[in-house]
């Protein structure tokens, strides 16, 4: 990705605190349009942390995030609207709601009914089982089909980035490789941009373009998703291999 081009999503010194702890100290990021780029660590690194700053969930206390070059809004709501919506740690569905009721939750900046019953086609698409349990509570669905629901859900607001915090927590490997394989699909298909942060870096490394390693808050390590794919430190820390 030439990096003469104005990115997408743009993190600027940013800074978070929890009390005394310092959760993000100073962290930069760029993603660039049409690209995954993941972000990977150890627990307590500050992954979630970095999405739920950008989602002005947790407050920033310092630095910014821009959107093509334009602030973007500190209020959750306002960050949607403006064009980023996240799927959750922990998927986060709405429990008594249904499948398709937590689908048109998903699309509340969109005005068109038109427009939605396309989103929904789309999401079908993507995730047939969702169309098969529109009609089922969201808190029966299993913990794969609730996590197809949370991306599904942050695709019905039309993004022009998606966040995806934690994707693969608790489901089982063809689950996993599934829900993944759809995403590169979106990626590839219909050209969104992906923000990842992930625990299984060997997958969000598979999946992205590029990739960033954070430590205690501060970025230890960037480069494509390749390269650190077969880097022996990072295979060493995250990927289970050992020192060379």
């Amino acid at each position: 990705m030439s990096q003469e081009r104005t990115p997408l999503l743009s993190v600027r010194n940013l800074v978070v605190n929890y009390g005394a702890i310092k959760a993000l100290q100073g962290l930069d990021l760029d993603v660039y349009a049409g690209e995954i780029v993941a972000v990977i660590g150890a627990n307590g690194a500050g992954k979630s942390t970095l999405m739920n700053a950008v989602m002005g969930s947790v407050p920033r206390a310092g630095g910014e995030v821009f959107l093509e070059g334009r602030s973007l809004p500190t209020k959750s709501f306002q960050v949607v609207t403006s064009g980023v919506s996240i799927s959750p740690e922990g998927r986060k569905v709405f429990a008594p709601l249904t499948t398709y009721e937590n689908l048109r939750m998903g699309a509340f900046p969109q005005k068109s009914e038109t427009d939605i019953q396309g989103d929904l086609r789309k999401v079908y698409d993507l995730f047939p089982r969702l169309e098969e349990r529109k009609d089922q509570y969201a808190g029966t669905l299993s913990g794969g089909e609730q996590q197809m629901l949370a991306i599904g859900r942050a695709l019905m607001a039309r993004p022009r980035v998606l966040l995806l915090d934690e994707p693969s927590l608790g489901l089982a490997p063809i689950i996993i490789k599934e829900i993944f394989k759809e995403l590169k699909r979106v990626n590839q298909e219909m050209g969104l941009t992906i923000l990842i942060v992930e625990q299984n870096a060997k997958q969000a490394l598979m999946l992205s373009h590029r990739a960033y390693v954070i430590q205690t808050g501060h970025l230890l390590m960037e480069g494509p998703s390749q390269e650190l794919l077969h880097n022996p430190e990072i295979e060493a820390a995250y990927l289970g291999g050992k020192k060379r």
